[in-house]
């Protein structure tokens, strides 16, 4: 009962839409009719500007943190039920039953996630992550690579090594983020996905 209850906890965590909360409460407007969609960071930040990208990128990470270290203290730290709540907090940014299960892209959810499962490997992956963007600036191409080297990071570079289904939770939490951002792979694919410091062309939707 306690591993049910922790997951459905950590749903309801990862579905806050703390972005779509706030441009509703400062503009008036739903953030998911402007830019990329999403209810995330990035985009948010087009409506409310750094303060609005800080304060969402902070409160996605925790809402991810908070749901797995509840999940873990809720069932005693059995890693299956533990992997779940990482999972369905992760699908719960994504598609959050307030909004008609139209959510973000699951990223800040996710470092929040990944954080309460292993820091060092978050910070390996958050290198990787800036490494790329640095060389491609593409912020969705660091996002995509950050979130597969994750699990595989998390397998071969824990000590002592984690229990299989916290692995399995992390593949499936990345799974769900690359596949978030199937129309920026189109677009990496095509070589059409904007670069930071270009301006995107009318009526594109990152």
């Amino acid at each position: 009962m306690a591993g049910l209850l922790s997951t459905l906890i950590a749903y309801l965590l990862g579905s806050i839409p703390f972005g779509y909360l706030m441009v509703r409460w400062q503009r008036g407007i739903d953030v998911r009719a402007t830019g990329s969609g999403s209810i995330g960071a990035t985009n948010v930040m087009r409506s409310l500007g750094a303060v609005g990208f800080v304060a969402t990128f902070i409160l996605d990470v925790g809402k991810g943190i908070v749901a797995v270290l509840l999940a873990a203290r809720l069932t005693a730290h059995d890693p299956s039920w533990t992997a779940a709540a990482a999972t369905v907090a992760i699908l719960g940014h994504c598609f959050p039953v307030w909004l008609g299960f139209r959510g973000g892209k699951g990223v800040a959810t996710g470092v929040g996630v990944f954080i309460a499962l292993a820091p060092f490997q978050v910070g390996m992956a958050l290198v990787i992550f800036a490494v790329v963007v640095a060389i491609w600036r593409q912020v969705s191409l660091g996002s995509i690579t950050a979130a597969a080297a994750f699990p595989a990071l998390l397998y071969f570079l824990r000590e002592p090594p984690p229990p299989l289904p916290i692995v399995l939770g992390a593949a499936t939490g990345a799974a769900i983020i690359i596949a978030k951002h199937h129309s920026n792979i189109r677009r990496l694919l095509s070589g059409t996905e904007a670069r930071l410091g270009k301006k995107k062309a009318v009526g594109s939707r990152q």
